[in-house]
């Protein structure tokens, strides 16, 4: 029980941390509007709303209805992949500033940000978002949300990316400050496993 209760306290933080980013994404947005930025696939962030609200409701339902039994190992070792995530989406949002958003905008004619976390990754937000949407289910053994949403959000992501890329060759000079930059693999031995000749497309 003890656990359980902790579990729900945990989402409910992690719920009241979404909506305060929620909250500092819309005042960002209209920043960025004023300054001539314009949005790419708006019609996308109503799936990615359906697939947040369902994850924190799937999680509850298998931990709460299913009693998914809590594991202490694998409770540790899904905090630290947790931990890990927060860190970069946190990385990410002090690396854009205001430009950071949770919808697509660009500036056109603006330098795409090359500080920070982005001196590594080209995405480290959606790094952090995938880590947490596969971990933090598995703090109280909800291994069927960690599974099924962990699909649906790398599906969501593949288009994401590929739209939020399009945007920024369109509006930036992505491709010759990060058209070459790993998404999702930071370290050069890993960088040294992609395959020669890959041509990045959107």
């Amino acid at each position: 029980m003890a656990t359980t209760v902790a579990f729900v306290v945990c989402l409910v933080a992690l719920a009241g941390q979404r909506l305060f980013e929620l909250r500092e994404s819309r005042a960002h947005e209209v920043d960025i509007r004023r300054r001539g930025g314009r949005e790419s696939a708006p019609g996308h962030f109503v799936v990615m709303q359906l697939l947040h609200v369902s994850w924190f409701v799937a999680m509850l339902l298998e931990v709460l209805v299913l009693e998914a039994p809590f594991h202490l190992p694998l409770a540790l070792a899904a905090l630290a992949v947790v931990s890990l995530g927060q860190a970069l989406r946190l990385a990410a949002r002090r690396a854009l500033g205001p430009r950071w958003s949770v919808r697509i905008y660009t500036l056109p004619g603006e330098p795409v940000v090359t500080s920070g976390i982005y001196r590594y990754l080209s995405h480290p937000n959606y790094l952090g978002v995938t880590l947490e949407i596969a971990a933090v289910p598995l703090l109280h053994g909800a291994w069927r949300t960690a599974l099924i949403w962990s699909v649906a959000n790398a599906a969501l992501l593949w288009w994401r990316i590929r739209q939020e890329e399009r945007a920024l060759r369109r509006d930036s000079l992505f491709e010759s400050r990060l058209g070459t930059q790993p998404r999702f693999l930071p370290f050069g031995w890993l960088r040294a496993l992609r395959p020669r000749g890959r041509v990045r497309t959107p």
